[in-house]
């Protein structure tokens, strides 16, 4: 039973010692421990530090593609390589290394593929009121639109079993902690949650500018891949509020057309009319998309079988080719 556990880093020389060194290397159930990290075109010296820390395997970026992309690329990297469960933390070692054992206890036992760590926010002094109420909603969103109960949806100290990391797809460009919450909801995997430790705040995060920002990023994140799995559901609803909308000029024609004598009002028709339609073609383009939804399963079908195949028939071999990964032996 091999475990590997990522690191996506952007800049974290400092930082990246302190975490990997946290890192437990003899687990009860795990033969083997080896630790990755993915460089997304760090501009300092990350890469000369993981190198002399004894980083088993480093994966670069030419350039920096963001944390999504990096987090994708990195479980390609620890499938190829084997790993039969992966656990991704922070390279800011915001996460105790030490709680990996708990972490991934549930995957052991077979009682689940994915497994995130909750912060249990409230309890962590440098996180504002306004963060921590942002968290609690944010979280309750994706726990609603995902069907599966996960009190902390956007940490990302997470277990994945290798059944889990094949079937996940990340298509997002922006961070990969809500779309997979989503994606295994609808996927009927198996999510459990464990309390975990968090260490003192090092650094602000990179991921976001701002509060707006990362609201508005996060919002777009759900909003798309809630779409994306029950886009007949959303179309339908928006369909229904323009009909709605529509419906009520419409009904203030008709009665001043019946009280007056049907003298006037005229644009409250037109108006109303123009809503409808609207909802029409909202409808029809519901219909539409639960059609290309149904296209795009087949589609990730076919992608879990071939990645079993590559993984399967094709072992290191299947991406050893590409001068992005850099195997340490």
């Amino acid at each position: 039973m091999k475990l590997i556990v990522q690191i996506p880093c952007y800049n974290e020389e400092q930082t990246l010692p302190e975490t990997v060194a946290d890192i437990p290397r003899q687990i009860e159930g795990i033969d083997q421990v080896e630790v990755l990290i993915i460089d997304d075109g760090s501009r300092d010296r990350t890469v000369e530090v993981a190198d002399k820390i004894g980083v088993d395997h480093i994966v670069r970026n030419k350039r920096n593609i963001g944390l999504a992309r990096s987090f994708r690329k990195g479980i390609d990297a620890c499938l190829v390589r084997g790993a039969d469960i992966i656990v991704n933390t922070d390279g800011d070692n915001q996460y105790c290394g030490a709680d990996i054992p708990k972490l991934i206890a549930p995957i052991l036992s077979g009682r689940a593929d994915m497994v995130i760590g909750d912060r249990e926010t409230n309890k962590i002094e440098h996180f504002s009121p306004v963060k921590k109420l942002l968290q609690q909603l944010g979280s309750g969103v994706v726990r609603k639109l995902a069907g599966i109960w996960v009190p902390d949806t956007v940490s990302g100290f997470r277990a994945f079993s290798r059944e889990a990391a094949v079937r996940l797809n990340v298509v997002s460009s922006f961070s990969y902690t809500i779309e997979t919450v989503i994606q295994a909801g609808k996927r009927q995997l198996f999510v459990d949650s464990i309390p975990v430790r968090t260490n003192p705040k090092t650094r602000d995060s990179r991921l976001f500018k701002s509060i707006p920002h990362f609201i508005q990023n996060s919002l777009g994140t759900m909003v798309r891949m809630y779409a994306m799995y029950q886009p007949l559901r959303v179309f339908f609803f928006l369909g229904s509020v323009l009909t709605l909308i529509g419906a009520l000029p419409i009904l203030r024609f008709l009665f001043f057309y019946f009280t007056s004598g049907g003298a006037g009002h005229i644009q409250s028709l037109l108006l109303g009319s123009v809503f409808i339609i609207l909802g029409f073609i909202t409808f029809l383009v519901g219909l539409v998309a639960d059609l290309i939804s149904f296209n795009r399963q087949l589609l990730e079908m076919t992608l879990e079988r071939v990645r079993r195949l590559e993984l399967d028939h094709f072992g290191t071999d299947a991406t050893l080719g590409n001068d992005a990964v850099d195997r340490k032996d």
